[in-house]
């Protein structure tokens, strides 16, 4: 069990780090980790200062040096003048002190090299003081982590990480300095370190009687030792970048993969929601995500199941039509009397336009279905839109209608709705039609509009009125289901295909908005017609 549970770990800890998100989290965390080492290992502002520094300093010694070696270090010969040796080291030996114990070599001065006019080596602080530098073949116990990591920058600098060439040689130094120059340079010494050098001519009257050398690495020793002391704030870095960036990845990139992994299962599965509970009690944006996207296939699921329980009322609502033109058809085949095939053929035609209303409707549906999905919304004028809508039911003079249409009241200002104009004209035809076919001969169906401030907000509320017998209180709400055809005594049949009203509500509410009904009472008590009420967010309030 152990073993399988290491394997799913192994997998899952691969799987983080194919990630392209864990990659590139990896990549760029460790780049500027990378831009930091760098940066510490080369310090070239601060080598140039130190080295500029350290030639200064040199040839301020290598001239105190040279005076005291001509003032007592030289003899004025017949003819000619000439260096006295002993006296040479044995002012070197006085004047620089040998080096402390337990100090680095180097650490107590400059390495000061007196040279003859012929290029022979005279004196040298090295061999005066017999400085050895020791280096321990390894390195035992009893070393602290100081050593360690001062003999690992010690390795990183010889490296050469810096482009890096000597300027000058011993021999040229020494040749400039024979022709009376002050020469100065970097070069390796014999132990391969870096050093800041100078030269001076060692003058007696006009002769040069030879040239004293002062050498230093302590520049890089310097170097070395910054490097030593930043290598544990480096690896503090690394440790916490590498956590850092681990973590991002099992925080980030895994619940996306876990996201995408789901979302292929869902498809290839043919399953209509994604369930997601782990990840969507996030308190983040990748919890926000993953809970966005489960309400989104939930909506999808919706309306798959709502396509299909509409397809499946199609089919019924169309069979019943055709079901009684098929029998319409036989009884005309048995009828006797030219009248009863007559009364047959007539019931066919009114069949007819009954099933073309019926597909002109579910035609009309789809298209506004698809309509509102693309969402192409803008600014309307809904007291404009309505009052047109309103004229262009009037009857034309000399004609009569079975129900007038009235625009009541004036046409309100400021009734701006965000919206799109078809498809809210739409809504608002299905109302007057529905309000039409329900009103009694002669009877007015009234248009109105206004501006009214809720505690929602600032709303637009337009309101369709017909004289007809009303709505049964129990069927307020059941109206506004598809191919909802329930209707009192005294109206046609089959002059609505139940889907008017329906489609009214999924404009509306695509909307943000709302649509009910209610009947009219009057004084009495009776009911005097029906009354639909839409409500629409004005433009700029909030939209739910």
């Amino acid at each position: 069990m152990a073993s399988a549970t290491d394997t799913t770990k192994r997998e899952g800890f691969r799987a983080v780090l194919r990630s392209r998100i864990a990659q590139i989290i990896f990549i760029w965390n460790f780049a500027g980790l990378a831009f930091l080492v760098i940066g510490v290992l080369l310090l070239t502002e601060m080598r140039a200062g130190l080295t500029d520094a350290q030639f200064r300093n040199l040839r301020t010694q290598g001239e105190l040096i040279t005076n005291l070696l001509i003032e007592t270090g030289t003899v004025q010969g017949d003819p000619y003048p000439y260096i006295n040796e002993p006296a040479v080291r044995e002012v070197l030996r006085r004047l620089l002190p040998p080096i402390a114990e337990g100090a680095r070599p180097g650490a107590s001065g400059p390495r000061v090299r007196v040279f003859s006019a012929d290029g022979r080596l005279i004196a040298d602080t090295d061999v005066i003081y017999d400085r050895l530098e020791e280096r321990p073949l390894a390195l035992g116990e009893e070393s602290d982590i100081g050593a360690r990591l001062e003999s690992a920058a010690r390795r990183v600098e010889y490296l050469r990480i810096t482009p890096w060439r000597p300027s000058i040689t011993t021999e040229e130094e020494i040749e400039r300095g024979m022709r009376g120059e002050i020469a100065r340079g970097e070069r390796l010494n014999e132990k391969g370190e870096r050093v800041v050098s100078v030269t001076l001519p060692l003058r007696r009257v006009q002769a040069v009687l030879g040239v004293v050398t002062l050498e230093s690495a302590d520049v890089e020793r310097i170097l070395v030792a910054e490097r030593a002391s930043m290598i544990p704030f480096v690896l503090g870095a690394t440790i916490a970048i590498f956590l850092s960036s681990l973590l991002l990845a099992l925080f980030i990139a895994r619940p996306l993969r876990t996201l995408s992994a789901a979302a292929d299962s869902l498809r290839l599965s043919g399953a209509t929601r994604l369930q997601l509970p782990d990840i969507s009690k996030r308190k983040d944006e990748i919890g926000a995500l993953s809970h966005s996207l489960e309400q989104m296939t939930d909506a999808l699921a919706d309306r798959i199941d709502a396509n299909e329980r509409f397809a499946a009322d199609v089919s019924h609502e169309i069979k019943n039509p055709l079901a009684s033109i098929r029998s319409a058809v036989a009884s005309a085949r048995a009828a006797q009397t030219p009248e009863q095939q007559s009364q047959m053929l007539a019931i066919v035609a009114q069949d007819v336009v009954r099933l073309d209303r019926l597909i002109t409707d579910i035609a009309r549906a789809s298209r506004i279905e698809a309509e509102t999905a693309r969402g192409d919304l803008g600014q309307v004028d809904l007291g404009a839109l309505l009052f047109d809508i309103a004229r262009a039911y009037e009857t034309p003079p000399g004609e009569k209608a079975h129900a007038e249409v009235h625009f009541k009241g004036a046409r309100p200002e400021g009734a701006l709705v965000i919206g799109q104009p078809g498809s809210l004209g739409q809504v608002f035809r299905n109302l007057i039609d529905n309000a039409r076919s329900f009103s009694p001969e002669g009877g007015t169906v009234t248009v109105s509009a206004q501006v009214l401030k809720t505690k929602e907000g600032q709303i637009v509320r337009a309101v369709v009125e017909d004289e007809g017998p009303g709505i049964p209180p129990e069927n307020l709400e059941t109206i506004f289901q598809r191919f909802y055809t329930q209707r009192p005594k005294g109206t046609a049949f089959g002059g609505n295909s139940g889907l008017g009203l329906s489609i009214a509500r999924q404009i509306v509410t695509s909307h943000s908005g709302k649509i009910r009904a209610e009947n009219i009472e009057g004084a009495d008590g009776e009911v005097r017609g029906a009354r639909l009420i839409v409500e629409l967010p004005l433009a700029g309030a909030p939209r739910h």
